[in-house]
């Protein structure tokens, strides 16, 4: 779609390891994406997102534990790179991807509708996975009032003001470009709360956490998540 392609497949060709690692995707992806690609604006979105939880994380008494926040970043980053591999190789990505794919070439659309387009595939279909695969390599279970589950929410705050920020930031296009219907985007910013995503996503991990070993049934949740979330994805990017 993009000449570039095969160059960002090459930046997510492996998994990262670290936080470290997932900031540098993040930046490779940036410095290759065009400000006509959808996908620069998510992926310009996901990089602040990353650097506020990587200070979080390194700075003491940020989390109660912080190495197991940064095995959540490391996980849940997987998800997206996967997505893009997926995607560019073979238009194979989870729905609520492929939604946001299908469109990053599309000048009807804002770049904020695509920073919350890829927000809500991220959160909504890939977080709650992250989280249970995170619980099953340190040893935990997901739960509601755990430590872990207060360090998770504890983001939120932070995590709002990123996205309250990039709402104005994002709905300012560049001299030349047309105007967008301020009412419609300002709707859609307004519906978006990132709080209420990721407390759906951690009560969806729990529900995986306990099905996750009857492969049929899980299979079938997260087939329901991912549809449910195209939805989502392909509403927030409904031209203007």
């Amino acid at each position: 779609m993009f000449p570039y392609d095969a160059q960002i497949a090459a930046a997510v060709a492996s998994a990262p390891n670290s936080v470290n690692d997932v900031m540098g995707m993040l930046t490779a992806i940036g410095s290759l994406c065009a400000d006509a690609d959808g996908l620069k604006w998510f992926n310009w979105l996901y990089l602040q997102v990353t650097r506020a939880v990587q200070q979080r994380v390194d700075t003491a008494g940020g989390f109660a534990d912080p190495a197991w926040l940064a095995t959540l970043d490391v996980q849940f980053a997987g998800y997206y790179f996967r997505a893009v591999r997926s995607a560019l190789a073979s238009n194979a990505a989870p729905g609520c991807w492929q939604a946001v794919f299908n469109v990053r070439n599309q000048p009807a659309e804002t770049r904020l509708q695509f920073a919350l387009a890829g927000m809500n595939a991220h959160i909504n279909h890939d977080l709650p996975q992250a989280i249970v695969e995170t619980c099953q390599a340190t040893g935990v279970a997901p739960a509601h009032g755990t430590t872990h589950y207060n360090d998770y929410t504890a983001l939120n705050a932070t995590l709002d003001a990123i996205i309250d920020a990039a709402k104005q930031q994002l709905n300012v296009r560049l001299p030349g470009d047309s105007l967008p219907d301020l009412t419609r985007v300002e709707d859609l910013a307004a519906a978006f709360s990132i709080a209420a995503a990721r407390e759906v996503a951690w009560k969806n991990s729990e529900v995986l956490w306990h099905i996750k070993d009857v492969s049929p049934v899980s299979t079938a949740f997260l087939d329901s998540v991912d549809a449910t979330t195209a939805v989502a994805s392909k509403t927030l990017l409904i031209p203007i």
